[in-house]
């Protein structure tokens, strides 16, 4: 079921021509077909997500809301109806923009093979996916996007030194350099 609806699922590219799977080829090796038709859902959610559009829509959302999240295990009311928007706001428009971009898309059976294949995805696009679906990781979503507003971010760049294990002017060709991090004296 999952591979027949996908074996028309490709993103358009450049030039505005819609690549199709050729029904025959489909049949020969659905499971090679199955993955390009997955891939290209990816590519086309990786340009989506990355579009100025998306991205501005995303943060005026978490600017408007990150000050209601705490970091606590209890869990507020008012983020059940924040999650909701979010979904309705973003999971929405993604969809819409695929369904625009593929012909004969379907979230269902997206989200079904994304579960089969999620170690094959990018991380950043899994975790992007998750927060519709998963509400601690749309709640972590706004938490460290809290934390970095309020200047709390992990920052290693004044904790950490690089230091080269090989003596300078030493030339070990048979094994790279062996570098450590250490803290740097107070």
């Amino acid at each position: 079921m999952v591979i027949r609806e996908m074996q028309a699922w490709s993103c358009e590219d450049n030039t505005g021509e819609m690549l199709e799977m050729e029904e025959d080829n489909f049949a020969v090796s659905s499971s090679s077909a199955e993955d390009t038709a997955f891939d290209a859902v990816i590519g086309c959610i990786e340009d989506i997500v990355m579009e100025d559009e998306f991205q501005q829509l995303q943060r005026s959302f978490m600017d408007k809301h990150y000050m209601e999240f705490e970091d606590s295990e209890e869990n507020k009311l008012s983020y059940t109806s924040i999650f909701n928007d979010y979904v309705d706001l973003l999971e929405k428009r993604l969809e819409q923009q695929l369904i625009e971009k593929i012909p004969g898309f379907d979230m269902n059976s997206f989200i079904e093979l994304l579960m089969q294949h999620k170690e094959e995805v990018p991380v950043e696009i899994f975790d992007m996916l998750l927060t519709f679906t998963d509400f601690l990781a749309f709640k972590e979503m706004f938490l460290d996007y809290r934390a970095e507003k309020e200047g709390r971010g992990l920052d290693l760049s004044q904790g950490l030194l690089v230091t080269c294990l090989t003596p300078a002017g030493s030339n070990h060709n048979s094994s790279p350099a062996v570098t450590h991090l250490k803290q740097p004296p107070p």
